[in-house]
């Protein structure tokens, strides 16, 4: 599905990615949104109607307002196709749109979806793309007029293990498109959004709240959803796994399962009458008190740009419950998430996090029952969320179907402020056209473009928070351990076991767990989206890598490659914790004579570069030959792949059991591209003597990697920063210079000794007054 571009000349490529570059800027300066080509009409041909729908037997002409074209069946339109980058611009990790063709029929169901074109390297190196495309067409029988009422939320998303970012830009891609066009056409039921100018109502401060429990529940100021074994078990029967209904609820049908409250808190009557006045005003303290963006713990759908209710000050609810359910569960505890419930308004979806939680003691309404679960949540303003609209609480049930499997289903309960706490707001309102739907020649539309993508990147932040922390602890760490160096380096067992610890840190968590692996892939992705209109949305949609390269950036100017390739690479932990293994049980260690080491070096700055000179004429190409990475099958898919590809990777840990880092030293394209700019290095952190090389060898024959010269300098292009040569600089049992030094201080402090012992001696063998 991936097209392949016809090799041409480097030479010729990077004169023709300048001018195009040049040619580009001037005309996106200078003419409006959507006077470029549109894509549909590229891959009509490319797509017959017939596998995109079912029974189709051609398309129609284009609409002139929209790019979008009738599925024909008989004559008859049977639905409508459109290719989901006319409509929204989100971009994948190559700086490029994820092109996905998708027909939608009039009831505003989706008819047939088709992958037609991509550039993503984490699709394209390691991933079949079988897979891919086959999860994109899974997309057929999605109904739209389901996701506009649930703002986006109302299918399951599947992801695929090593591909997560891209599922969620594919995902978000069809679904915002959709939305798009069955509202611009008029399917099935839905409408062109109405932007209002703010708005249509505000909370009235002054209105009151009934006066006991029972009242509060009858006029809907408190929402409840009560819901019993029977209830639980009929939606697990609908579910498409037979094994949910196979694993039903024992007991009566009657059972109480949960018995769930919730009603607006931040809304100063009811907060007063369910809270009390004095836990009231704690509630309107710690409203107050400003919280960081990213520790919101909120998960903004597609969320708009904040609307004016945004401007305002946090919002919070009251969730309460009894029960043997609980609606809080333990996940909030492991991550920080309150995983089982989430709020859902319009197109924002706020997930609440521990900081944005705090328990409530007791309900202070008069008749309120015994309730075994009280809490109040956060809802920051900056969500969009507006407390005069209609909202639900979705809360998940979940069931065990094996020893790790679960399944899951929800129930809503719908929440409408009560009208008495409400004062309208008489505004006029303005319905775009259809070509603000399309985001051209409007700058509303392209703000909303705008936000949608950066929701969609703060999105997949927010849900790495544990990573990202986890990341810039070790970040912390290993930054403290470089600048104090001669601290760490005191003792060779205290800094053998911080280097393996860290390793396994690095292997474990950053690379198996996380899969924030670095690679050459990367910066190829990099090199092609210059060539084109460079955004950092494409880079920031995975936030370790970002982190990880961004520090790297840094560390090139103070420690060279060393820091990454070192201490961050999950493949070289892999490589030298195997290795370490490999060495307690007495496997001999190969040291490659120097003129040979040294001439391998170069292959590695060979791979490099002609991976980098195909890049430029193809960068579908380049990724394929990338391959030379085992990272993908090693750290991503951690061996679970087709055998050539683990068989390599295996090969290549199997020579470092015997040359430590083999990959490293001699192979990696990554290792050569970072040690390129790593000659710009302003300090030189790593201390030697004069002696060093001439005559002592003791560094250059312990060194990992043999990256010391027989002379004595250590290569910064082979430098892993292990710290080891700065263990020998200071051992008095192995550094010359050390050995003489403490000699040295021996012999003065045993001659001073002498003199002071025969001093006294004399001082002794005088006769008395003799002296004088």
């Amino acid at each position: 599905m991936t097209s392949a571009n016809r090799p041409e000349s480097a030479i010729a490529v990077m004169v023709r990615a300048l001018i195009g570059g040049l040619i580009w800027g001037l005309l996106a300066g200078l003419l409006p949104g959507g006077v470029f080509a549109q894509v549909l009409p590229q891959f009509l041909d490319k797509v017959p109607a017939e596998t995109l729908v079912e029974g189709a037997d051609g398309y129609g002409p284009m609409r002139g307002d929209l790019p979008v074209v009738p599925v024909l069946k008989g004559g008859a339109t049977v639905g409508w196709a459109y290719v989901t980058s006319d409509f929204v611009g989100t971009t994948g990790y190559s700086g490029k749109p994820i092109h996905v063709m998708v027909a939608i029929g009039p009831d505003a169901v989706v008819r047939g979806v088709r992958l037609v074109k991509h550039s993503e390297p984490i699709v394209l190196v390691g991933i079949p793309e079988a897979r891919i495309a086959a999860l994109t067409a899974d997309y057929a029988g999605l109904d739209l007029r389901a996701e506009a009422a649930a703002g986006g939320s109302a299918h399951d998303l599947n992801i695929i293990s090593g591909a997560t970012v891209t599922v969620m830009i594919i995902d978000d891609s069809i679904v915002r498109s959709g939305l798009i066009v069955a509202r611009a056409l008029g399917l099935g039921g839905l409408a062109p959004e109405v932007a209002a100018t703010g708005p249509a109502a505000t909370i009235d401060a002054g209105a009151k709240a009934a006066g006991d429990w029972q009242a509060l529940v009858g006029d809907g100021t408190v929402r409840r959803l009560s819901l019993d074994a029977g209830q639980v078990n009929a939606a697990f029967e609908g579910v498409a796994d037979p094994r949910a209904a196979a694993r039903p609820i024992a007991g009566p049908p009657d059972a109480p399962f949960i018995d769930l409250y919730t009603a607006d808190v931040s809304v100063p009557g009811i907060g007063k009458r369910l809270l009390g006045a004095a836990e009231y005003e704690n509630l309107q303290t710690w409203l107050a008190t400003p919280q960081k963006p990213q520790g919101r713990g909120r998960d903004a759908d597609k969320a708009p740009a904040p609307t004016a209710a945004a401007s305002g000050p946090d919002h919070a609810i009251l969730v309460a419950a009894r029960g043997p359910y609980s609606f809080k569960g333990s996940g909030y505890v492991r991550g920080g998430l309150f995983d089982r419930i989430q709020l859902i308004q319009g197109d924002i979806s706020v997930r609440f996090r521990d900081r944005d939680h705090r328990r409530l003691g007791g309900i202070a309404a008069p008749g309120a029952p015994t309730l075994t679960e009280m809490d109040l949540f956060r809802i920051p303003a900056e969500s969009g969320f507006d407390p005069t609209k209609p909202w639900r609480l979705q809360l998940l049930v979940q069931r065990n179907v094996a020893a790790i499997e679960k399944v899951f289903t929800t129930f809503d309960l719908d929440y409408r402020l009560p009208e008495r706490f409400l004062q309208p707001v008489v505004q006029p309102a303005k319905t775009p056209g259809l070509s603000a739907a399309t985001g051209a020649g409007s700058g509303a539309a392209s703000d909303a473009e705008s936000a949608a993508k950066a929701a969609l990147w703060q999105r997949i932040w927010r849900n790495k928070t544990v990573e990202i922390a986890g990341l810039v602890v070790m970040l912390a760490v290993l930054t403290a351990a470089f600048f104090f160096q001669g601290f760490v380096t005191r003792s060779e067992n205290v800094t053998f076991w911080f280097r393996m610890g860290y390793l396994t840190v690095t292997l474990v968590f950053l690379g198996w767990y996380a899969n924030a692996q670095l690679s050459i892939v990367n910066l190829m992705a990099l090199a092609n989206s210059l060539q084109g209109e460079f955004t950092w949305d494409a880079f920031l949609m995975d936030p370790l890598t970002f982190i990880l390269w961004f520090s790297v950036a840094a560390a090139l100017i103070f420690w060279g490659r060393g820091a990454y390739c070192g201490w961050l690479c999950p493949f070289g932990a892999l490589q030298e914790l195997t290795n370490r293994i490999a060495r307690f049980f007495k496997v001999p260690q190969w040291t490659l004579p120097w003129g040979l080491h040294e001439r391998l070096w170069a292959v590695k700055y060979i791979i490099f570069l002609g991976l980098f000179g195909v890049t430029l004429a193809s960068l579908e190409q380049a990724e394929h030959l990338a391959e030379v990475e085992p990272f993908k099958t090693a750290i991503v898919l951690k061996f679970a792949r087709a055998w050539p590809f683990t068989l390599y990777a295996l090969v290549l840990l199997g020579l470092g059991l015997f040359v430590e880092r083999f990959y490293c030293r001699y192979l990696c394209p990554l290792g050569a591209a970072l040690a390129i700019p790593a000659r710009i290095r302003m300090f030189d952190w790593l201390k030697r003597y004069k002696d060093c090389g001439n005559p002592c060898q003791t560094c250059a024959i312990e060194c990992p990697v043999q990256a010391i010269h027989p002379t004595g300098e250590i290569n910064p292009n082979e430098c892993v920063n292990c710290l080891h040569c700065q263990v020998l600089y200071r051992s008095e049992t192995k550094c010359p210079v050390v050995i003489r030094q403490v000699k040295r201080r021996a012999a003065v402090s045993g001659g001073a000794k002498s003199v002071a012992a025969a001093l006294h001696r004399d001082t002794i063998s005088k006769p008395q007054g003799e002296g004088r």
